[in-house]
């Protein structure tokens, strides 16, 4: 391992397409990575050492035992990057990688300086970004993205329970994804049945895939925030619960997620505008008849003043993520276009974010 300090950048995402239904086998979902980054700092030190800025914690001690790391603070927020340092120090640990102590610093600018969460996917990118610190600050090569990813995943689902692990493609990977799922049901009956977790990371995950596709030129993209955080894991329940009371409505939206998906990523391989800002308009459809089936509200008047204004101006937009709050995203077909639709935006009280597509995932940024 080098003595100089290496810093990794890792984005944030933002779901486009596909939400809910991803969380079945062999669905799709689009989702991109955005502008919004977590930074990790990692450097050989005599004594192991955590900084995470944004708590307001700073050089907590921590030490691994061969099996897991602790970290020596009872502050709840740090299980994410607990059970992250763990599951790729027990990796490094089983490949027989001698392990030095290290001081390790993360830093996000995924949220608003006054606190607020934009729904970025903060949980994922810090857990991505503290592996791909890890596994470059130990490994004699350059970790491959799928490695990573799939540290990333284990980790995340063994401390949330649940997801579809497309933030965390998100932020491994870069740029707009064809996603299916894992499915965090199966990857937690692996993880117990695994005898290593090398074992799991070779594992083939059958329902997993993951394909880049390149984002047009000629679409704008935009994100509003509507003024209030929303609750996915409550939502996600809510309406998984309809496939267990009304299966025939669940099995409707399934087919109709899928036709929107299907749209939107044959339009944007194939640049064709039209049939992208359909597949949105079917999703944005497909998202508010299910909200209403489960009795839950995925698009709320914010969201729907967002979608509406957007379509005025021969755009499209939708919920991004769960809904219920949080952001909308939208694609227009010209730059002016975008302008009209931030004021008309401004006037209704949603704020234009200044979000773009991040080309690249997880990545040194610099060892020096």
């Amino acid at each position: 391992m080098s003595n100089r300090a290496i810093t990794i950048k890792t984005p944030g995402k933002l779901m486009i397409a596909g939400e809910f239904a991803v969380l079945q086998p062999y669905h799709h979902l689009m989702v991109l990575a955005v502008n919004r980054y977590v930074y990790a700092t990692i450097e050989k030190t005599e004594k192991n050492r955590l900084t995470l800025s944004d708590f307001h914690l700073d050089n907590l001690e921590f030490g691994f035992d061969g099996n897991h790391v602790e970290i020596y603070s009872d502050d709840p927020r740090i299980r994410f990057v607990g059970n992250a340092m763990s599951i790729v120090y027990t990796y490094l640990n089983e490949r027989q990688i001698e392990i030095a102590p290290v001081s390790l610093s993360i830093k996000s600018e995924l949220d608003d300086e006054s606190g607020i969460k934009y729904g970025l996917g903060s949980s994922a990118a810090v857990v991505t970004s503290v592996i791909n610190a890890i596994l470059n600050s130990f490994l004699s090569d350059e970790p491959s993205k799928e490695l990573i990813f799939k540290l990333s995943a284990i980790s995340h689902v063994i401390t949330q329970g649940n997801g579809s692990g497309a933030d965390i493609a998100a932020s491994t990977y870069g740029g707009m994804l064809y996603y299916s799922s894992f499915q965090a049901e199966w990857l937690l009956d692996e993880y117990k049945r695994a005898k290593s977790i090398s074992d799991l990371v070779e594992k083939d995950w059958k329902y997993f895939s993951v394909k880049p596709i390149e984002f047009p030129k000629g679409v704008q993209f935009c994100v509003g925030w509507t003024g209030n955080a929303a609750s996915t894991a409550k939502l996600v329940d809510e309406i998984l619960h309809l496939k267990e009371v009304n299966p025939t409505s669940f099995n409707n939206f399934l087919s109709h997620s899928k036709q929107a998906v299907e749209w939107f990523s044959t339009g944007m391989e194939t640049k064709n505008i039209p049939l992208l800002l359909k597949g949105v308009k079917e999703n944005r459809s497909a998202l508010a008849t299910v909200g209403n089936e489960a009795d839950v509200l995925i698009e709320t008047p914010k969201l729907a003043k967002l979608c509406d204004l957007a379509e005025k101006l021969d755009g499209a937009g939708k919920p991004s993520g769960a809904g219920g709050g949080d952001c909308g995203i939208a694609f227009m077909p010209t730059k002016e276009n975008v302008d009209r639709l931030f004021e008309a935006w401004e006037v209704e009280g949603i704020k234009p974010l200044s979000i773009l597509p991040s080309l690249y995932g997880s990545s040194i940024v610099n060892d020096a």
